[in-house]
């Protein structure tokens, strides 16, 4: 049997007019990741990633740190979801950006409201695909690990909302579990999967092997 490492991306610019680019410390992060893997003899058959400039950047990252490059499939499955649409969808509006430890919880609220709208097909946030679509994006790019790749390891680099999807969808889980597992991902933390052609099994969930030390406290981060 293989293993699918799904690893979220490192930390981006959140609250910026242009989320989608990280941070030094998202790079800090995924390059501690690619020398923790070295570090453990992990190494990849494969490697998908979605198509948004935080996922490139982060898979950079971990190849420096991992000192190997690989060929890449871009997979549009796992791009995120549209937090902006998803709020005016549920909201009508835009909340301010967030500048203080209450208003980025208050925004974080929000969002799960606008998420659970959207999967219970209560609202359909303009620009975006159902949910049906953007659940199936994500399960075929496990289905195509599953068929491909079930003896050797995989990497998978995307974003809290598809990875959450991809665990919940391994274990069955309703909606609301699934919101609740997207927020909790942390940046650039990892998840496993144990792989067979017939199943897919989850063995980790939101660890961060490559942050322990007190030397990379500073290196938590969740949006």
């Amino acid at each position: 049997m293989g293993v699918l490492y799904l690893v979220r991306h490192g930390q981006a610019s959140f609250g910026a007019t242009d989320y989608d680019q990280l941070s030094d410390t998202g790079r800090s992060q995924c390059a501690q990741l690619g020398a923790w893997f070295a570090a453990h003899g992990i190494t990849f058959e494969a490697v998908l990633t979605g198509t948004l400039r935080r996922h490139a950047q982060s898979l950079e990252a971990i190849e420096a740190g991992l000192q190997r490059r690989h060929d890449v499939l871009q997979w549009p499955g796992l791009n995120e979801y549209d937090p902006q649409a998803l709020l005016l969808a549920a909201h009508g509006r835009l909340p301010d950006a967030p500048d203080s430890p209450e208003a980025v919880k208050q925004h974080f609220r929000l969002l799960r409201d606008g998420l659970l709208h959207w999967m219970q097909g209560r609202t359909q946030p303009q620009g975006m695909a159902a949910y049906a679509q953007f659940h199936a994006g994500v399960v075929g790019a496990l289905d195509h690990v599953r068929a491909r790749h079930a003896e050797g390891n995989a990497l998978m680099v995307s974003s809290g909302g598809p990875i959450a999807m991809a665990v919940g969808h391994v274990l069955g889980l309703q909606p609301e579990a699934v919101v609740e597992l997207n927020l909790q991902l942390r940046n650039s933390a990892l998840c496993e999967l144990r792989v067979s052609p017939k199943r897919l099994t989850l063995v980790s969930f939101n660890t961060l092997p490559h942050l322990g030390g007190p030397e990379h406290r500073a290196w938590l981060t969740h949006a």
